[in-house]
């Protein structure tokens, strides 16, 4: 099935379980080519069940999620795999393999027996390993590699797919300062420069409110708002959604606001 995939489209959609039959939504967000979508709220909030649902990992059980125009459940795996990559909160990988052969594995939607690579597939990954700036180690084992570096890689990986919609889920968890900042300058960079759709789980509403240019805030299910950061993450909302008081300094060298907690206490 060929697919022009535009953006990612959720309309209405709701997801419950047995024990929770609305546990999540409406929704309806329109996600296009080189935006970059933070998804923030606590804990329990769904962040990480409204992302499996537009990954295809999980059944809406009202509305629709479009890609490109294409209902998204109608999409075989393998062509759904050509347009859209995912990064999970933990992702398994083969200790002993290489950079660059983790890396290469991220083709397989491509290959047309699933076999062998290509010299498309090879000129795919040296693109991708200078990207994301993980072709210096790329002949290290998997499992040498720093938390900072290996995440690197899984984002490389899922860009090897040449995926027209990018999909992660806390992708700086456990990481410092300094590999936070790596992995969000290369997702917003990556959307801009590649005209790529970047989503992204994350709990920092600083690097969500920095790297972002659209955020929808979750809370309990429910969608407390969605648009640009300037305008959705606000002190006021995020103290209710957080439960904690918030204030906003402004960072005077850059301009930009800095939002911290002053308290625990539920407002």
């Amino acid at each position: 099935m060929s697919v022009d995939v535009a953006n990612l489209q959720l309309r209405d959609v709701r997801v419950g379980f047995p024990e929770r039959p609305n546990f999540l939504g409406p929704v309806t967000l329109d996600i296009r080519s080189g935006q970059c979508w933070g998804i923030v709220g606590p804990n329990g909030a769904g962040k990480s069940t409204l992302l499996r649902l537009m990954a295809g990992l999980l059944t809406a059980s009202a509305g629709e999620v479009l890609l490109g125009g294409k209902c998204l459940r109608d999409l075989v795996v393998r062509d759904r795999a050509k347009l859209m990559a995912l990064v999970p909160q933990a992702v398994s990988g083969d200790a002993d393999l290489s950079v660059r052969e983790t890396v290469l594995m991220g083709r397989y939607p491509h290959r047309s027996f699933g076999l062998f690579e290509s010299s498309e597939d090879v000129r795919v990954v040296e693109r991708v390993l200078s990207m994301t700036e993980t072709a210096v180690f790329s002949d290290r084992k998997l499992g040498t590699l720093s938390g900072g570096e290996a995440q690197r890689v899984h984002v490389a990986a899922a860009l090897a797919q040449t995926p027209s919609i990018l999909l992660l889920d806390e992708p700086t968890a456990s990481l410092d300062l300094k590999h936070q900042l790596s992995i969000f300058e290369l997702l917003r960079d990556t959307a801009d420069r590649e005209s790529l759709a970047v989503v992204v789980v994350t709990h920092d509403v600083n690097l969500a409110a920095r790297f972002c240019t659209d955020v929808i805030v979750l809370d309990d299910g429910a969608v407390a708002a969605a648009g640009v950061p300037t305008h959705v993450l606000t002190p006021a909302l995020l103290s209710r959604v957080f439960g904690v008081e918030m204030v906003c300094a402004t960072d005077q060298a850059s301009g930009t606001g800095w939002l911290t907690p002053v308290s625990g206490r539920r407002q």
